[in-house]
């Protein structure tokens, strides 16, 4: 029987973290399945979700908590069970604008207002091409629920991104098996 296991990982960032957790799911017969990972303000973070045989679920998560002491800080979760994707349309939410606070939370409660799913938000500051102020960016995938079009959704994201100085573009996903 195997479990799945969802972790945070995050530390100063420096060489050899991802091979310091990738060695211990290894050492315990663990299988990386999926992961994102980055460097944020000077810290390795990213979130993994990985396979191990059940009996040695708990080993894993004894071995993972020994990187505390170099730092890296890992919080692991049991994956009760793999629950396939809910029903409804994946759409790809990008936006553009000048930077300012609030910009994603307006734009996030719109989503959550018409019960919209974000199944993957990256976002990032940029320097403008021209003139070199801050831009905000971002790209989320989402998963619209039969209750409201990707027309209806798009129509209530264009009202507040005047309001927001940002340019607001909602697509079908090229790809909805997620």
């Amino acid at each position: 029987m195997l479990s799945n296991l969802v972790m945070t990982v995050i530390g100063p960032d420096r060489p050899g973290l991802v091979e310091m957790v990738t060695a211990n799911v290894v050492e315990q017969g663990g299988n990386w399945l999926e992961s994102r990972m980055c460097r944020l303000g000077g810290q390795f973070t990213g979130i993994v979700r990985v396979e191990v045989p059940s009996e040695k679920c708990d080993t894993l998560l004894a071995s993972l908590s020994k990187l505390e002491h170099g730092g890296l800080h890992i919080s692991a979760r049991k994956e009760a069970t793999v629950t396939p994707a809910t029903a409804g349309s994946v759409a790809v939410l990008e936006l553009v604008g000048q930077d300012r606070p609030g910009i994603l939370h307006q734009i996030s409660r719109v989503l959550a207002q018409h019960n919209v799913n974000v199944e993957e938000l990256s976002s990032d500051r940029v320097n403008a091409p021209m003139d070199g102020s801050m831009l905000f960016q971002a790209r989320v995938s989402v998963r619209l629920p039969a209750s409201i079009s990707l027309t209806q959704l798009r129509g209530e994201l264009e009202k507040i991104a005047s309001d927001l100085m940002v340019d607001v573009q909602l697509n079908p996903a090229a790809n909805t098996s997620k």
